[in-house]
Order: structure tokens, then C-alpha cells, then sequence
């Protein structure tokens, strides 16, 4: 995990610069399209930046997962480069909304093998057998 984690920081780094360079950009292309076409031109240079940042560096976001995808690598580290670092925001709320549900369920499981001890205790009980298991 800690290699997959050192794979994908140039990634989150080149989408927070990226995410930089498009604030830097947002009060000139208000002035220069104005506010309705802000939002496409901006998507459109954050995804030229995107790709040719993916091509140039190198650096890959399906590599580290062991695919090996050539051009659609590039394509792919493009689109999440570009989107600066709300892809990363999204993966770690997903992320924490599985460890939470893992958690929950850990909970029922314990409480589940509990009962069924507590049941198998009283069982035994009334049928005079011993608890020991």
C-alpha cells in the first residue's frame, strides 16, 4: 500500500498545481469570456495542462495498480490530473465511507457470535449440559 501511496503523490501533487493554475486563471478568463464560457475554457486548458503533464512526466495512475495500458494510461492520468485534486477529494470520501461500513459491520458480526454464544449458554443450561465449548 505504501508503494501504491508513493506511486500516486506526483499525481495529487500535479493536480494541486494544476488546481493553482486554474485559480490563477479564473479572474482572467472572467474578463475574457466573462462568467456563462468561464467554466468551459477553464475545463478545457485544465485538461490540455492535464495531458500533456500525463504524457511529458511520465507519470501514470494505472501502472501502480498493475495495468499496463499504454495511451489509455496517459488518457486516463490526464482526466484525473485535470480534475486537480477533487479526484483525490472523492477517493478518500469513498474511502472513509467504506471504513465506516466495514466498521459497522464488524460490530453486527461481534454482536451477532455474541448472542449465539449467550443462546448456546442458555441452551445448555436447560438441557443440564456443560458450557464449556
Amino acid at each position: 500500500m505504501d508503494s501504491m501511496i508513493m506511486a500516486l503523490a506526483p499525481v495529487f501533487m500535479v493536480g494541486l498545481a494544476i488546481q493553482q493554475l486554474l485559480e490563477i486563471l479564473d479572474p482572467v478568463m472572467n474578463k475574457l469570456v466573462g462568467e456563462g464560457d468561464k467554466k468551459l475554457f477553464l475545463g478545457v486548458i485544465s485538461m490540455v495542462v492535464g495531458l500533456t503533464i500525463a504524457y511529458g512526466s511520465h507519470i501514470s495512475v494505472l501502472a501502480p495498480m498493475g495495468i499496463d495500458a499504454g495511451a489509455l494510461d496517459v488518457f486516463v492520468t490526464g482526466l484525473i490530473v485535470s480534475a486537480g485534486t477533487e479526484t483525490f477529494n472523492s477517493s478518500l470520501k469513498f474511502l472513509g465511507y467504506a471504513k465506516e461500513n466495514m466498521k459497522v459491520s464488524t460490530v453486527a458480526l461481534k454482536a451477532e457470535a455474541h448472542r449465539d454464544y449467550v443462546a448456546s449458554n442458555i441452551m445448555s443450561k436447560i438441557d443440564g449440559r456443560s458450557t464449556a465449548r
